[in-house]
C-alpha cells in the first residue's frame, strides 16, 4: 500500500491488525486437527488432476505446491489460506484506490477487523475461489475507470478474464461473479462490449479445460452439483432467514447498523459505482433466490463480502467509519476470548458434549488407529470424513464401505474394490453396527469393541472380502443413484463406469426419465 495516501494512525492501524491476525492464524493452524475437508482435499493434493468428483481442481493445485514447497504438514497446506485475508485486504486497497484513494484503506482495515479473517484457517475450494475472484474484480474495477480504451485497459480486462477463468477452476460459484458483469455490461456499460469481449475470451480456457475433464470423467461435477446433490430440496422458511443471519454475522452488527442509519449514502455511492452495485446486489439477490429451497451456508458468500466493506468505505462518514471500527474490534475481541477460552480446555472436558467420539477421531487420531491397524488388513471407514482423517494419518488413501453420500465420492475415481477381493477388512464405526449388514460381502464377519479416552469406537473384521457380491449390491446401487448420466452428455470416460460394467455409458436404469 501506498503510504502517501495514508495518516500515519492508519498505517500504523492497517500493520497492527495484519500482523497480530497472521500471528493468530498461524498459531491456529498449526495446532488444530486437520478437519474432513481438508484431508479429503489433501488427497487432491498427493494426486493432483485435472479436476475431481465434485469440485474443480484449483484447491487441489494450491495443495499440491505446499506439499512440494514446505513438506507434510498441516499448518503448510493450510498456508494459502493463512496468508489469503493478508492478500485480499491488499487487492482490495488497490481495487476501491481507483476510486477513491483515500477511503481505500478504510475497506481494507475493516474487512481485516472481520472475525472470520483471524480464526479461519481451514482450506477450503472457497480459498482459491476468493483470491481469484477479488483478482478479476479489481481489475475489471481499474479497466473499468480508464476514460478510453488503450493499452492499459485492454490489459486490466484480460486480466480480469483471466482471473475469473482461474476462479472457476476453484469452484462452480464464480459463475454468480460472472452473472454480476454480464448484468453491469448489458444495463450500464454496453459501450463498452468489446472489453467485456476480452475478458471472456481471457476466461475461456478455465471452463474449456473443466468440460474436456468431465467428459473423460463421467460428468462427476455436473452430477454432483446440477443433480445428486439438489434432489430433495424443499421450501422451508428458515432458509431465507438462515441466509439474512448469514450477512448479518458477516457484516457484524454494528457496522450493519451503521449502514442502516447512513442508508441514504449508501444509496448515493451504489447509484454512482454502477460497477460496485451489481458486485453488491446480484449475488445478494442471486443467493436470495436459492436460500428459498437451500440452506446458503457461511462460505457461499466469502467471494463477495469484502465489496461490503467497499461500499461501506465509499459511504459512511469519516467519523462513522471510525465507530465501525471500534465495534468491529469489540466484535472481534468476543470471538478471540471464545477462541482463547477453548484452548484453555482439556480434551476431558468435552466428554459430556454429543460428538465426543469425533472430537476424540480428530485429536487422538494416531493412538485409535494403532489400535485398528494390522499388518495385512484393510482399513476402511463408514463415511468420506473419518476416511480422510484416518487417511491423513496413515498417508494411506483409505476408502469409504457402503453407499455413502451424494458428495466427496472421490472413491469412485480411485478405489478400485476388486483389489481387496479375500482380504482382511476392519471398518471403523461411531455407532454399533448391524453385523447382519456386512455378512453377504465377507466369509465371515465379527465386531470389535474398543476404547480411546474414554470414548467407543466399533470395528467391524470382515473375513474374506467378496467382491463380486459388493459389485452387484454396492457398486449396483452406487451406479443407480449417482451415474444416471444423461444421454444428450457427450462423454470421452467415466472411470466408474468402465470399472462397473466394462465401458464407457453403462446401459441406464430402468425407468429412467432423464
Amino acid at each position: 500500500m501506498n503510504p502517501s495516501f495514508m495518516t500515519p494512525p492508519m498505517q500504523r492501524a492497517l500493520w497492527a491488525v495484519a500482523g497480530l491476525s497472521l500471528v493468530l492464524r498461524l498459531f491456529i493452524s498449526a495446532t488444530f486437527p486437520i478437519t474432513g475437508d481438508e484431508a479429503f482435499f489433501y488427497w487432491w493434493g498427493v494426486a493432483p488432476d485435472w479436476g475431481y468428483y465434485d469440485h474443480p481442481p484449483m484447491v487441489g493445485w494450491f495443495i499440491a505446491t505446499m506439499l512440494h514447497l514446505l513438506g507434510d504438514s498441516t499448518w503448510s497446506i493450510r498456508l494459502p489460506i493463512v496468508l489469503l485475508p493478508l492478500v485480499q485486504g491488499w487487492v482490495l486497497w488497490w481495487g476501491v484506490s481507483a476510486w477513491d484513494r483515500e477511503r481505500a484503506p478504510w475497506a481494507t482495515l475493516l474487512f481485516w477487523l472481520t472475525p472470520i479473517n483471524w480464526i479461519n484457517t481451514l482450506v477450503t475450494t472457497d480459498t482459491p475461489l476468493m483470491l481469484w475472484s477479488m483478482l478479476s474484480v479489481a481489475c475489471l474495477i481499474h479497466a473499468e475507470v480508464r476514460p478510453r480504451l488503450d493499452g492499459r485497459a485492454w490489459t486490466m480486462y484480460a486480466l480480469s478474464g483471466v482471473f475469473i477463468g482461474c476462479a472457476f477452476l476453484s469452484k462452480y460459484f464464480s459463475v454468480v461473479l460472472g452473472l454480476s458483469y454480464l448484468v453491469y455490461f448489458a444495463l450500464v456499460r454496453r459501450e463498452r462490449w468489446a472489453g467485456l469481449l476480452v475478458l471472456v475470451l481471457a476466461a475461456l480456457p478455465g471452463p474449456t479445460l473443466n468440460l474436456w475433464w468431465n467428459m473423460g470423467h463421467g460428468w462427476s461435477n455436473i452430477m454432483f452439483n446440477v443433480y445428486n446433490r439438489n434432489e430433495g430440496e424443499v421450501f422451508g422458511w428458515h432458509k431465507p432467514g438462515l441466509y439474512l443471519l448469514t450477512w448479518a454475522y458477516l457484516l457484524t452488527p454494528g457496522v450493519l447498523w451503521l449502514g442502516v442509519k447512513h442508508r441514504g449514502a449508501l444509496r448515493q455511492v451504489l447509484g454512482r459505482q454502477r460497477l460496485l452495485a451489481c458486485l453488491v446486489l446480484v449475488p445478494m439477490a442471486f443467493f436470495a433466490v436459492l436460500s428459498i429451497k437451500k440452506v446458503i451456508g457461511l462460505h457461499w458468500v466469502l467471494s463477495f463480502y469484502p465489496l461490503m466493506f467497499a461500499a461501506v468505505a465509499l459511504a459512511l462518514p469519516r467519523e462513522a467509519l471510525v465507530r465501525a471500527g471500534r465495534y468491529l474490534a469489540v466484535f472481534l475481541g468476543l470471538h478471540l476470548l471464545v477462541v482463547g477460552g477453548m484452548y484453555t480446555r482439556e480434551l476431558a472436558d468435552w466428554k459430556n458434549v454429543k460428538i465426543y467420539p469425533e472430537i476424540v477421531r480428530s485429536y487422538r487420531t494416531e493412538a485409535l488407529l494403532q489400535q485398528v491397524s494390522q499388518p495385512g488388513t484393510v482399513i476402511m471407514a463408514t463415511a468420506y470424513t473419518p476416511a480422510a482423517i484416518y487417511g491423513h494419518t496413515l498417508k494411506t488413501y483409505v476408502p469409504v464401505f457402503g453407499l455413502g453420500k451424494f458428495h466427496a465420492r472421490q472413491d469412485d475415481l480411485l478405489v478400485d474394490y476388486s483389489r481387496f477381493d479375500g482380504q482382511k477388512v476392519r471398518i471403523i464405526s461411531f455407532s454399533r453396527p448391524e453385523l447382519a449388514d456386512y455378512a453377504p460381502y465377507f466369509d465371515r464377519v465379527s465386531l470389535l469393541e474398543l476404547a480411546q479416552s474414554d470414548a467407543r469406537f466399533f470395528v467391524v473384521e470382515g473375513l474374506g472380502f467378496k467382491f463380486e457380491t459388493y459389485r452387484q449390491q454396492v457398486l449396483g446401487d452406487i451406479f443407480k443413484r449417482y451415474y444416471n448420466i444423461p444421454a444428450w452428455l457427450p462423454m470421452t470416460g467415466c472411470p466408474f463406469c468402465e470399472r462397473y460394467c466394462g465401458q464407457v455409458r453403462c446401459p441406464r436404469p430402468d425407468g429412467d426419465t432423464r
